[in-house]
Parts: structure tokens; sequence; C-alpha cells
């Protein structure tokens, strides 16, 4: 049986956040900004996830979890406030309005964008 780190699992999941929000990106590009938008929130949640597994020892198993883990650590320490705005503005705008409603407002596409900047910065929490 072969046992994978904490470090390991974390490291695949930010590198799955990133090919997600390529696919996004690729999906903006043909235009179709629904389904960008959705891969920019699973981005966004992949990466939170990887972030909650480096800093707890455990993978949020829905995103009830992972919201509610994110909150928990913003709790602990301001350093990860930085997210909180960003995380909620995705779940809601990007996933919830855009992608569900089928409003996309003119602020998406920058959003989706910007989601790499997310990562990164989840990235840089990680390795505290």
């Amino acid at each position: 049986m072969t046992t994978i780190s904490t470090h390991d699992r974390a490291a695949e999941i930010f590198a799955d956040s990133r090919a997600v929000h390529t696919q996004a990106i690729e999906r903006l590009q043909a235009g179709d900004i629904r389904d960008a938008a959705e891969k920019a929130w699973c981005s966004t949640k992949r990466a939170t996830d990887a972030l909650i597994l480096s800093r707890t020892g455990e993978e949020p198993p829905s995103t009830h979890d992972t919201t509610e883990a994110l909150l928990a650590l913003a709790r602990q320490s301001n350093t990860y406030e930085t997210l909180v705005g960003r995380y909620f503005t995705r779940i809601t705008y990007l996933h919830g309005t855009c992608f569900y409603s089928g409003i996309c407002g003119p602020d998406v596409e920058r959003r989706i964008r910007e989601t790499s900047d997310y990562i990164d910065d989840a990235e840089k929490l990680a390795a505290l």
C-alpha cells in the first residue's frame, strides 16, 4: 500500500487547480463565459482545498466544509483573511450568478483571469 504525504497531496490539488484554471481561460477565449466562470470557481475551490489540507492535514470533503475551514483559518489568523472575500466573490458571482443564473456582468472576465492570483496567494499561504 502506498501512502501519499499531505504535502504531496496538496501539491497535486494545486496542480489540478492550475489545470482547471487553464481550461477556464481556454473556455473564455472560445467565448463560453459561463463555463469559464464555473471552471474558475472550481479552480478557486481546489486551491482553497489544497491550502486547508496543508494547514490542517485534512482535505475538505464538500464545498460547505471548504467554506467553514477557510473561515476557521481566518479566525485563527488574519493572514488568511486576504482570501476570504475573493473566495466568496467567486462562489457567489462566478458560480452562482454567472454560471447558474446566466447573468455574467462586466467584471466576470477579470475575475476569471485573476483566479491565477488567488491560486498563487493560496500556495504562498500553504507554504507558511
